[in-house]
């Protein structure tokens, strides 16, 4: 991956609230010329990601530290597998250690679980798809690893096309007086997709012309009357409660998109560790 400015920005914001006043414990103990050796291993089966990252901030704590990466971002990773090798002065690798492992640690989490939801509907013709739903301000990590995980990303910010939701539809009066506005007003290049809770608004959204129709917190009952009522007119997502356990109720035929909160809302941290071995004193 690239490393971007805001990730720059990230890393040193992340540095600064660990170590800006310095890392007592390292410092005290370990001399400049104290050098180690570590590495950094999975704990479980995990899609890994985050690695530049994770190598940028070592360099940035000391560039004396070298760093090896043994896996790719995107990698599967077996329980026990290597993903990176660290080595150099001993106090700097231990001021970065925790920084490090925090970004590949979430990162690699969102790209697992990712990786879970996308290898369930293979072959279904469905595509997961990841949300807003993010940490503010690791919105483009975050839909990164979806990505390295197998994922789709939806939409990046509100300024990249037309989403009508429920309170646009609310405050503008009707769903049709919602979809003839925004397409008076959006760029003309930018598609047009509106949430749907009932079937009566399906049948709206399609007089409307959307071009894509989100069915949102429908049971799959429901979706199927909604895809017979769409009948290819739009692009069908789906929306709302699907947990993993119910990924599949939802892969219907006709629909062509789920999207999941979780993925970024919800990923539980990877099990990466860094272990250290001493190489002179």
């Amino acid at each position: 991956m690239t490393i971007t400015p805001r990730t720059e920005h990230l890393i040193e914001l992340a540095l600064d609230e660990d170590a800006g006043l310095g890392d007592v414990t390292s410092r005290s103990i370990f001399p400049a010329r104290h050098v180690s050796r570590a590495f950094i291993e999975a704990g479980h089966d995990l899609t890994i990601c985050g690695l530049e990252i994770a190598a940028r901030v070592f360099a940035r704590v000391d560039p004396a530290l070298k760093v090896k990466l043994t896996a790719r971002d995107g990698d599967r990773v077996k329980k026990g597998g290597q993903v990176l090798t660290v080595a150099g002065p001993t106090a700097a690798l231990l001021t970065a250690e925790r920084t490090a492992l925090n970004f590949i640690q979430r990162l690699s989490g969102v790209a697992t679980l990712s990786r879970k939801f996308a290898d369930a509907v293979a072959g279904t013709g469905v595509r997961v798809v990841d949300t807003r739903k993010t940490t503010p301000g690791w919105r483009a990590l975050e839909k990164y690893a979806v990505r390295c995980g197998g994922g789709v990303n939806h939409r990046s910010s509100l300024g990249e096309h037309v989403l009508i939701k429920d309170n646009h539809i609310a405050a503008a009066g009707s769903l049709t007086k919602a979809v003839k506005l925004a397409r008076a007003g959006a760029p003309h290049l930018a598609k047009i997709e509106v949430e749907a809770r009932t079937l009566a608004e399906v049948k709206e959204a399609v007089r409307a012309a959307a071009d894509v129709i989100l069915l949102d917190n429908m049971a799959p009952a429901l979706i199927r009357r909604a895809i017979v009522l769409i009948a290819g007119a739009a692009v069908v997502e789906v929306s709302g409660g699907v947990r993993f356990d119910t990924l599949l109720d939802y892969a219907l035929p006709g629909v062509d998109v789920i999207s999941v909160g979780a993925l970024t809302h919800s990923a539980p941290a990877a099990d990466l560790s860094l272990t250290l071995r001493a190489v002179r004193r």
